[in-house]
């Protein structure tokens, strides 16, 4: 996936300002593709130019004035041949486990604290999955299709952190069980 594709997905319910859609995005395609502001107001500009996106400028009296993006046909169908094509898993890129695989080389307590720390993380996000999942689901039968599919995402990021909590779980047991170097 590309960014492109998140920013294009976060524009089909309705049109954002580059301000709003960088809020929307961190708040759904967000939390499991990351990209800064200044990201997507690049990528904006880019989607722009290639017609999958117009915009229309607001005036705003004694402010400046707002740009409103809007995904065109052309978007939707690129993004339509886009979700044709068959997903592949992302690689891995996880610094703790480059740390881990590495760890001889410093003191035990230091990757016993980064663990830790990671473990604490993926806590407070799932607390937050928790959260959203009573808000938007407690009645999972009589959820509409759309959001079965937001469900549905929601339950792989749900897993996502309940495995990395499992995995901290079983390397600190280990980490605390090696011998201090």
């Amino acid at each position: 996936m590309g960014l492109s594709h998140g920013i294009l997905t976060c524009l089909i319910e309705a049109p954002h300002s580059g301000y709003d859609l960088s809020k929307v995005f961190s708040e759904s395609v967000g939390y499991f593709w990351h990209a800064s502001q200044q990201q997507i107001y690049r990528e904006l500009g880019k989607l722009e130019t290639q017609g999958f996106i117009v915009s229309e400028i607001i005036p705003r009296e004694g402010r400046l004035d707002k740009k409103i993006y809007s995904i065109t046909e052309l978007g939707k169908q690129h993004l339509v041949e886009w979700m044709k094509k068959p997903s592949e898993p992302d690689v891995i890129r996880e610094d703790i486990l480059v740390k881990i695989f590495s760890g001889s080389l410093v003191p035990v307590d230091i990757l016993i604290e980064d663990v830790e720390h990671r473990r604490r993380l993926h806590l407070e996000k799932l607390s937050k999955y928790r959260e959203i999942e009573q808000k938007n689901c407690p009645e999972k039968e009589a959820l509409t299709y759309p959001q079965k599919l937001r469900y549905l995402v929601l339950k792989a990021g749900i897993r996502y952190e309940l495995e990395w909590i499992d995995w901290c779980n079983e390397a600190l047991e280990m980490l605390k069980d090696s011998p201090q170097i």
